[in-house]
């Protein structure tokens, strides 16, 4: 039976998924008001977390192309699992703003190297779980230590330290994530021995996409170009009175406690109905931008869980989808490809969306966001009718 095997497998890397987001979540928390106190302007802080998420994603379908052609899944896994988790606790040492820069886009660039590698090792399991269950199961215990790496950080902080005793500290989950890494690689050699193959004529194409991925990748793209950053939503807030400066990482890791348990609702959901469910994520996301931008309270945290509901949505799903429709030997530049057009669009979403707001066209920030919901929601119809 390959269940069981299966879900130790998910389970493995879901501890090591954990423990990354401690370290990295942890350290980004941190690292703007770190930069600042380097000497960093508010310009070069912007465009230090610009640029590594252009990196973070944009590169994904190079080493998604790479690892596929290669066939070595688990090495590019390990090697950006290690610059990804060992770029944090280096910044301990950083004494210039440009270094820590440097180090910041490399933990960046760690992430874009082992995201595909690691997509597919765990699309091989969920084959045999159930690909929502799998995806949402992996997601949730993501999300779980992206709740507690910002409070770990703002906790040394509140209790006297500094933010490099914060990143060395960090160290300790680093060292946890690559140990259990190292110890999924050694018990599961060969995920792709779980893999239960759909053959359908998507699954079917022999070394080129079909044109439902394209049209599925369009519709991710749509809701990545509409769905604001948490930063942006953070700001609204604060400068309405309706945060405190305090409140507002509290209210993130709120929001990723929502994400991480819809994402295991989303999952479930998606194993009984497919692509079905991928439009009732865009429907969230169309209302959860207009509420948070309002400036009544409850409206707004209506808006924040509508938001931390989608981004759990769209983080199992949207995996999920592709591990249905593509087949395994090319499953890893799909996901390369995926994810480099996902980032890119909420990259430039992201911009498009803060010059509206600073224009004080909030209205318009709403309306981008509806329409690329729409957009996004009719994509996904078509994907799974294609």
């Amino acid at each position: 039976m390959k269940f069981a095997p299966a879900w130790r497998f998910i389970f493995l890397i879901g501890v090591v998924s954990f423990f990354a987001d401690i370290t990295y979540e942890g350290g980004r928390g941190l690292s703007g008001p770190f930069l600042y106190s380097l000497g960093a302007s508010a310009t070069a802080v912007g465009f230090v977390s610009g640029l590594g998420e252009l990196v973070g994603y944009a590169l994904r379908w190079l080493f998604g192309t790479l690892s596929q052609r290669s066939g070595k899944y688990w090495g590019f896994t390990l090697a950006g699992f290690a610059l990804n988790l060992a770029a944090v606790p280096f910044l301990a040492l950083a004494r210039s703003w440009p270094v820590a820069a440097g180090l910041l886009i490399g933990e960046r660039l760690g992430k874009s190297i082992r995201a595909p590698s690691k997509d597919t090792l765990i699309s091989h399991a969920t084959s045999a779980v159930g690909h929502g269950k799998g995806f949402g199961f992996h997601q949730a215990m993501d999300q779980l230590g992206a709740v507690t790496g910002p409070l770990i950080g703002a906790t040394i902080l509140i209790v006297g330290g500094s933010y490099r005793g914060a990143f060395a500290l960090l160290a300790i989950p680093a060292a946890l994530a690559m140990v259990f890494l190292f110890t999924a690689r050694y018990v599961f050699l060969n995920p792709s021995r779980f893999e239960i193959e759909e053959i359908t004529p998507a699954a079917s194409e022999d070394g080129k996409f079909p044109k439902a991925y394209w049209i599925y990748v369009v519709g991710a793209g749509l809701l990545a170009f509409g769905f604001a950053d948490f930063p942006l939503i953070a700001y609204h807030l604060i400068k309405q009175g309706i945060l405190t400066q305090v409140q507002a990482p509290l209210s993130y890791s709120v929001a990723m406690g929502v994400s991480a348990v819809t994402a295991l609702l989303f999952g479930f959901l998606f194993d009984r109905v497919g692509l079905k469910s991928l439009p009732f994520a865009a429907f969230m996301a169309g209302f959860a931008i207009p509420l948070a931008f309002s400036k009544y309270p409850v409206a707004c945290w209506i808006g924040i869980i509508l938001w931390a509901a989608t981004l759990g949505a769209q983080d199992s799903s949207l995996k999920a989808g592709i591990a249905r429709m593509i087949a395994k030997h090319n499953r890893a530049k799909a996901y390369g490809v995926f994810h480099a057009v996902f980032g890119v669009a909420w990259f430039f979403g992201s911009i498009a969306m803060g010059w509206l707001y600073d224009h004080q066209w909030i209205g318009a920030v709403s309306g981008l966001a509806v329409t690329a919901q729409v957009l996004s929601a009719a994509a996904f119809l078509l994907a799974r009718r294609a």
